[in-house]
């Protein structure tokens, strides 16, 4: 029998009204997805504080993912973020992250521990300082062991990000690219963008060009290590074949944005965050946000939810600011509305709503009713805006809706 985690992801990803070979898939995709998938987030917390405006006294409802973002968002000085997610290793890392926000002693200690990620050192703060702070379920998690034998924690003493499932997918890239006499990390040597494009153009480029690798990325479980479902593999494809789609969103994360200030590319193509002083961080673990981030930490609330269970749960006019990241192109025409009934329900005044999506277009006309979408000011323009200055060049849509006075 699935454990109540494989449970709850099962019911948001598997579309058990689909074909045999399509559930199947979902369901590989569900069992996939059951363990540490993100160690870090994957959507510009930049972008996101611009777009939702984030004003003191906010309450924010977030997924939680990887956690980055979580924790970017205290800089912003929102009065509570309530972070929702069906994985309980990203539950359980963004505790690890709140206890160690608070607990550490200082923000070497913390740099080391989430910017750097690879010494024991970690592991023995773990034990003097988080440990007797964490809660019984996430401290089982973190001491608990992997399905190779290792003792989670000790990810932290031998490279946290080169873990988890799409730490394993870019550890294969790297290795298939190599075979293929392509070193992802010859980019993060370029002096400036046009040498990035240089590289990019001669190195990478015809990787995808190669009959195996467009093989292999016409398959729906290729993808798994992006956290990418079969449903939500079409409309990132939209009828063309993957492996162009891949190499249009990779020429954009390698040559639209200085690497220097491109903390996504440092773990594409370098597998974590640079050493040097001036290496781009996200906000939390920058050294001018350190004391706001721990004065804050104790303000998120991680919760192993769904987002609509926990918002049907949560006062009328409750919240200001929610972010679904790319969850809704996983969720069919009721679990969209059973969703935006309930946001509409908790949003206060001026609320906004900020998600992404793999195709371009926003997927909500069409598929909400029109009396629910119109009590929203869809910011198209600005969307756009916010889409084509994201740094991590994953999605086709950033997409921002204001709740209509």
């Amino acid at each position: 029998m699935a454990s109540q985690p494989n449970r709850k992801i099962a019911a948001a990803v598997v579309r058990e009204d689909a074909e045999q070979k399509q559930r199947l898939l979902d369901r590989a995709f569900a069992f996939a997805f059951r363990g540490l998938v993100y160690a870090q987030i994957w959507e510009d917390p930049v972008v996101d504080m611009e777009a939702l405006a984030i004003r003191p006294g906010n309450r924010i409802a977030t997924i939680a993912s990887g956690g980055c973002n979580v924790f970017s968002y205290l800089t912003a000085d929102p009065a509570e973020i309530v972070a929702v997610d069906l994985n309980t290793a990203h539950v359980a890392l963004g505790h690890l992250k709140r206890i160690a926000a608070a607990r550490l002693p200082d923000y070497a200690s913390f740099r080391r521990f989430f910017a750097d990620a690879d010494s024991r050192d970690n592991v023995e703060a773990y034990k003097a300082y988080v440990r007797p702070h964490l809660d019984e379920v996430s401290r089982r998690y973190w001491e608990g062991r992997d399905l190779v034998g290792r003792r989670r924690i000790n990810g932290f003493a031998t490279g946290l990000y080169k873990r988890g499932l799409l730490g394993n997918f870019i550890g294969v890239a790297h290795l298939l690219a190599r075979l293929m006499k392509a070193d992802p990390r010859a980019l993060l040597e370029a002096r400036d963008i046009d040498e990035q494009r240089h590289i990019f153009e001669t190195k990478f480029a015809p990787f995808f060009d190669r009959k195996f690798v467009r093989w292999v990325t016409d398959q729906r479980s290729s993808l798994f290590g992006l956290g990418i479902p079969p449903a939500q593999y079409d409309a990132l494809a939209g009828g063309k074949p993957m492996a162009d789609v891949l190499r249009a969103r990779l020429e954009k994360l390698s040559c639209d944005f200085d690497l220097k200030d491109n903390y996504f590319a440092w773990q594409a193509f370098g597998r974590g965050y640079g050493r040097d002083a001036q290496a781009p961080l996200p906000p939390y673990l920058q050294a001018d946000n350190y004391a706001a981030v721990k004065a804050r930490a104790e303000r998120v609330t991680m919760l192993h939810a769904n987002m609509t269970d926990m918002l049907a749960a949560a006062d009328d006019a409750s919240f200001d600011r929610y972010i679904f990241l790319d969850a809704q192109d996983w969720m069919s025409d009721p679990q969209l509305l059973a969703l935006w009934s309930e946001v509409l329900r908790t949003a206060r005044p001026g609320a906004r709503v900020l998600f992404r999506t793999a195709a371009e277009p926003s997927l909500l006309p069409g598929r909400l009713p029109d009396a629910l979408l119109d009590r929203w000011d869809y910011r198209a323009a600005e969307s756009r805006d916010y889409t084509r200055r994201d740094r991590s060049a994953i999605y086709g849509g950033v997409h921002l809706y204001v709740l209509k006075a």
